[in-house]
């Protein structure tokens, strides 16, 4: 609990400096949300409310606007620094009073959701989940504030991303945070309640001039975190200078070298309550394995 906890204020503390920074940089989370708009223009869901949880300074709220223009949207971010600069880019008051009653933000964390169950018709949620300690946790959440008949609609970093880091590295210059497979994830949202889960992925290659490039970019929208320096001991610069160079080996014919992200997209729906031929609801009692 205590080593989750300061994990979560290392995140807030990391997003919170980027969150000025964020915009410039965050060319990839914008693409992402975008192909998420359009697998979104594929599905047939009428939406009164939805949650966008991790949301940033706010890019997928207004894609979401501009899907669902009269719906009830809240904005769910772990760093409140995001959430200001959103607000204050978008000239709203902070903290939202009655400028408008579809515009709420929440401080909080997607593993425990501060909103009434059964309350919004989609959970929308770009780049974030890799954060979470318990991802299982997340989208039982999810499951629980989605309304039967509701969308759990994702993108999430897979395990391939920031592979020639890692292969540089070699363990001791930089630890690449794990993530999990998308057949794990599908695995996960049945487990959780979730019917029809539809899972894919792609991969999308950065290039830089240099590694030193690739980390400051890192920085610069808060995804540092993804990688952890390891003992800042003597050896540590001429492990850092090791790493330097066997990242040389994936160096292109076009003098940049590459960084490979692994995108996971998923989406999946909470059932509608089963009901019995006399139009009551069915509860499943099923016994545990001794």
């Amino acid at each position: 609990m205590k080593a989750a906890a300061e994990r979560r204020a290392r995140l807030r503390r990391s997003f919170g400096v980027a969150a000025t920074s964020f915009d410039g940089v965050a060319m990839l989370p914008r693409e992402i949300a975008d192909r998420m708009r359009e697998r979104l223009a594929l599905i047939r869901l009428p939406v009164q409310s939805a949650l966008d949880a991790g949301c940033g300074t706010g890019y997928g709220t207004r894609l979401l606007r501009q899907r669902y223009p009269g719906a009830h949207i809240i904005e769910l971010d772990l760093s409140e620094s995001m959430l200001r600069h959103g607000a204050t880019r978008r000239k709203w008051v902070w903290p939202l009073t009655g400028l408008s009653a579809r515009r709420v933000a929440v401080c909080a964390d997607m593993q425990q959701l501060p909103i009434v169950a059964a309350s919004v018709d989609l959970v929308w949620s770009n780049l974030a989940l890799h954060w979470v300690e318990d991802l299982s946790a997340a989208f039982s959440q999810a499951h629980r504030v989605l309304r039967p008949g509701g969308l759990l609609m994702f993108s999430m970093l897979g395990p391939d991303t920031l592979q020639e880091l890692r292969a540089a590295s070699a363990g001791d210059a930089f630890r690449v945070n794990p993530h999990l497979d998308m057949h794990d994830i599908g695995d996960m949202l049945v487990a959780c309640g979730y019917a029809d889960p539809v899972m894919d992925m792609e991969k999308i290659t950065l290039t830089y001039g240099d590694v030193h490039a690739l980390l400051r970019d890192l920085k610069a929208h808060g995804s540092i975190g993804l990688v952890v320096p390891q003992r800042k001991d003597l050896g540590s610069r001429r492990n850092y200078l090791c790493m330097l160079a066997r990242y040389e080996q994936f160096r292109r014919d076009d003098k940049r070298i590459p960084a490979t992200l692994e995108v996971i997209y998923g989406h999946a729906w909470k059932p509608q309550p089963k009901l019995s031929p006399t139009g009551k609801r069915v509860i499943d009692i099923r016994s545990k394995p001794v």
